[in-house]
């Protein structure tokens, strides 16, 4: 079924409650041709990391949402839950969710899992908004899949103060430590966490700059997976890294 604004493919996508950035860098992202229909995961619980476990426990009811609407893929724009749930109740919850829509599901984390595999990265350093014991589980989780991670730098400073000290970080703040992590020995990739943290411009900027090693983020692998179910091989990930479909689009928003 073809859908006007979104010839190429339509994408669907569950969004945590009170992110702001999710949508606007997923739009960004996706190529001409393709677009996203988003639904909201809400959780009243009074911890982040209950509200992230209760983000997937919510995940099928909220993707009713999308009813009949013809997506082509469903990823979870989120990766804290993926941290706290751990590999195996993940890809339970992925499978119950893809076959449910007769698509594949799939998560910000596995999406960068995938990312690192296409690169032939298996050394990694992170940018992470989290706090210790969130950076921690995170840790685990890519060693889970594989991965080894070569330190973890914080993105946190005291001027996030605000409505979340995630949503609240400026793309300045949150690229202020990539070049001390590109610049490690024995790192394949650098990889800027959390969905909510704004990353397209410090990312674009160094991967152009072509000094040290590639930087991923995980919105960055949210959109380039489902571009790649839908359409394999359409782009390559060197095209993605360097911006050349998308880099426009957000110097035009950025002027």
């Amino acid at each position: 079924m073809s859908v006007e604004y979104a010839p190429k493919g339509l994408i669907g996508l569950l969004t945590p409650q009170a992110n702001t950035t999710v949508e606007p860098e997923f739009s960004i992202l996706l190529p001409p041709g393709y677009a996203h229909i988003n639904a909201r995961l809400v959780s009243n619980k009074g911890t982040i990391e209950e509200r992230l476990l209760d983000y997937l426990e919510v995940a099928e009811q909220v993707a009713g949402q999308f009813a009949n609407a013809p997506i082509q893929a469903l990823a979870l724009g989120c990766t804290g839950a993926s941290y706290l749930a751990g590999r195996a109740n993940e890809e339970r919850l992925l499978e119950r969710l893809g076959t449910a829509r007769g698509v594949t599901a799939f998560t910000a984390a596995t999406a960068l899992v995938d990312c690192l595999a296409a690169m032939g990265a298996k050394r990694i350093a992170l940018a992470t908004p989290y706090p210790d014991a969130l950076t921690q589980k995170s840790v685990t989780y890519w060693e889970s899949h594989g991965l080894t991670v070569v330190k973890a730098a914080s993105t946190i400073n005291d001027a996030a103060t605000n409505f979340h000290p995630i949503y609240s970080l400026s793309a300045e703040q949150a690229g202020g430590i990539l070049e001390e992590l590109g610049s490690l020995k024995g790192v394949d990739a650098v990889v800027m966490l959390g969905t909510g943290m704004p990353t397209l411009a410090p990312m674009l900027n160094a991967n152009r700059s072509g000094q040290g090693v590639p930087v991923l983020s995980c919105m960055f692998c949210l959109a380039w997976k489902a571009v790649e179910l839908v359409h394999p091989g359409e782009y390559s990930l060197q095209s993605w890294l360097q911006g050349d479909s998308w880099g426009p689009r957000l110097e035009a928003l950025r002027r």
